[in-house]
């Protein structure tokens, strides 16, 4: 569910903001809420924005994962299936990309076309850059009348530096569980499979190697992967159990 846009007697002072994401830094929250965390606070902070989204290059794909309202995902969506526009360009050069969508320039006569009839006056992109690369971009849209003064653009790049490094820090967290994770499903896979080869052993007299390739074999006609072959090898082996996890 998203939230209306904040009065401007409501909106987050911007220093209220650099410490909120300065303790992202030191935070072992998930990445959803940080991301939409983020967004929120970046409406919240820059004056003049209606709806704002964040854009995450993975495999040099730009997508949003994040948006504070319909009309920024929309548009967003709408730059992703042309190839470019001001989000997918500032996500992949770090830059930062203002828009008038009366006014617009050779780039983005099409999208600013799309903008305008959504009632989007003007777009800021700005590039989430992190040491060596950008990880994606700020989306913000605009309906009001005025364009966005030098203030507004400034704060919103000092805000995505900020940003940047807590989703940097965020997304380095959230690898190293994967790895964590993925380290533990390993060492659970190999203990099923080492129990399985060793019953296939002592039921057919052959070596480690040869109990390995009875295992693999079986995969491959089954289409079956490997740890779910060995798994149903130790549940057979082990027979049928009652609710008190005795043999039946």
């Amino acid at each position: 569910m998203t939230t209306p846009a904040p009065s401007p007697e409501r909106r987050t002072n911007p220093t209220t903001a650099f410490t909120e994401l300065g303790r992202m830094l030191h935070s072992d929250r998930p990445l959803g809420p940080t991301l939409q965390r983020v967004a929120e606070l970046a409406r919240d902070t820059v004056p003049e924005l209606t709806d704002v989204s964040v854009t995450l290059v993975k495999d040099d794909q730009p997508r949003t994962v994040v948006f504070t309202g319909p009309l920024a995902v929309d548009l967003d969506e709408r730059q992703y299936a042309e190839g470019f526009g001001p989000c997918t360009d500032a996500a992949v050069s770090g830059a930062t990309i203002v828009l008038d969508t009366a006014r617009p320039d050779d780039r983005y006569p099409e999208f600013a076309a799309i903008a305008a009839a959504a009632g989007v006056t003007h777009v800021l992109s700005v590039g989430l850059p992190i040491p060596q690369r950008s990880i994606g971009a700020l989306n913000m849209y605009s309906r009001a009348r005025t364009a966005f003064p030098a203030s507004s653009i400034a704060l919103a790049e000092s805000f995505a530096g900020y940003a940047a490094f807590a989703l940097a820090n965020t997304l380095e967290y959230q690898d190293a569980l994967d790895l964590v994770t993925n380290l533990r499903t390993a060492m659970a896979s190999r203990s099923v499979i080492e129990q399985a080869k060793g019953i296939v052993m002592a039921r057919e007299h052959c070596t480690a190697d040869e109990a390995f390739g009875v295992l693999t074999r079986l995969s491959q006609h089954t289409h079956v992967k490997l740890r779910q072959v060995a798994e149903r090898v130790v549940a057979e082996a082990q027979g049928p159990q009652t609710d008190h996890g005795r043999t039946a």
